[in-house]
């Protein structure tokens, strides 16, 4: 089974460039102010317009207000939304975009949890718990409290680089891995290297099984 890569945070269009030619499948552009790696709708209508065919534009939202969710929509076309925050499934599904939903994960029962009452996304994505981060932590977590029976595509994100992806891989088998700060050079600046690097890892490891 090939394993899907998300590359997350792009805030420059060089990234976009770079990541597409790596063979990343979606690209994520944040919409929430407190990141470092936050795009405004205008830029993030830039960026989404060099992204090439068959590259997924993924938003990444924070607890949002419904309004500010169909501003960006209506100014960048998406074709994914990704919700991190405390957002009900209620409120993910009402935009009429297919979403997928972030977990931050302490203990199995987190990811069993939210596979039952996020059952309409089109996927879940398993990250690092932080009390006070929804994300872009660069911490990993104990990938044994993944459960092996998965309902929804799986996306594994948190602390993921080039010198461990391949061995999350093998060891979880994602649908996907999502990668921000891993493949960078400073808070929302990308580099070449490590987004090729991380990619052809990915690429490695399903090439062998």
């Amino acid at each position: 089974m090939k394993t899907r890569v998300k590359i997350c945070g792009i805030t420059r269009k060089q990234d976009v460039i770079t990541a597409a030619n790596a063979g990343a499948d979606a690209l994520g552009f944040v919409f929430y102010e407190p990141s470092p790696r936050y795009v405004t709708p205008d830029a993030a209508r830039e960026l989404v317009d060099a992204v090439p065919p068959f590259v997924m534009a993924t938003g990444l939202f924070v607890n949002p207000e419904a309004s500010y969710v169909q501003e960006v929509l209506s100014r960048v076309p998406l074709g994914l939304l990704q919700f991190h925050g405390d957002e009900s499934p209620e409120f993910c599904n009402s935009f009429g975009v297919r979403w997928i939903k972030a977990v931050r994960v302490r203990e199995t029962d987190d990811i069993e949890h939210a596979f039952e009452r996020y059952r309409n996304a089109s996927g879940l994505l398993v990250d690092a718990w932080d009390p006070q981060k929804y994300g872009g932590t660069g911490q990993s977590f104990n990938w044994a409290l993944i459960p092996s029976r998965r309902p929804l595509p799986l996306i594994l994100a948190g602390g993921l680089a080039s010198d461990n992806v391949s061995r999350a891989v093998a060891q979880v088998r994602p649908w996907a891995v999502d990668v921000s700060g891993g493949v960078e050079s400073s808070k929302g600046i990308k580099d070449d290297e490590k987004i090729t690097d991380f990619i052809n890892e990915v690429h490695r490891v399903d090439e062998t099984d």
